[in-house]
């Protein structure tokens, strides 16, 4: 639904030739991603809060497809060097996600800060999981994307633009990975 939804806006905009705010070349990108950047739909992230130069580099990685998946790969392809900046500044000032209401099972939560301290994710990712520069933002992220995207690292089927997450990963099991993205998503 969310893709359908976005290659409409998509199609609605190059239409009507070139809207003339970044909001309003946004809207297809809102689409999917949720209103304000909160992502509703699943497996999708959320994008407010993420730091500008994270976005540059994922934006920039779907227009290149050096990271492929439909639609960001279409919608990134006509995308100017300048629009690139532009996009990536304008996800940076959406508002970070709300905290999940649920404050999560104690168990589950201790067993993922075990594995935080462990794999030391708090010194790229920052202490409260804000991410910085080009590591982006854990902290209340959907979880069910956090747990795929940690098993896409894991398995080699996304890859970074350096190997640190591929390798941090390899020990982590189903059940671990699953435990930090409960964590990750209810961070306060």
């Amino acid at each position: 639904m969310c893709k359908i939804a976005a290659a409409l806006l998509f199609v609605l905009m190059a239409s009507s030739g070139r809207a003339e705010t970044i909001a309003e070349r946004a809207a297809p990108c809102l689409a999917c991603h949720g209103e304000k950047g909160q992502s509703e739909a699943e497996n999708t992230p959320s994008l407010g809060g993420q730091q500008a130069p994270y976005a540059l580099i994922q934006l920039f990685m779907f227009r290149e497809k050096l990271r492929t998946f439909e639609p960001m790969n279409e919608m990134a392809k006509a995308f100017t060097d300048d629009d690139l900046r532009a996009f990536s500044d304008f996800i940076a000032a959406l508002p970070k996600p709300s905290p999940q209401v649920d404050v999560g099972d104690p168990a589950r939560l201790q067993r993922a800060q075990a594995l935080v301290q462990q794999n030391h994710c708090d010194s790229c990712h920052n202490t409260d999981f804000s991410g910085r520069d080009n590591v982006p933002r854990l902290a209340d992220q959907r979880e069910d994307y956090l747990a795929k995207t940690m098993r896409e690292y894991k398995d080699n089927s996304r890859h970074g633009y350096d190997g640190t997450m591929a390798e941090v990963l390899q020990p982590i099991t189903p059940e671990q990975i699953a435990d930090l993205a409960y964590f990750f998503a209810r961070i306060r």
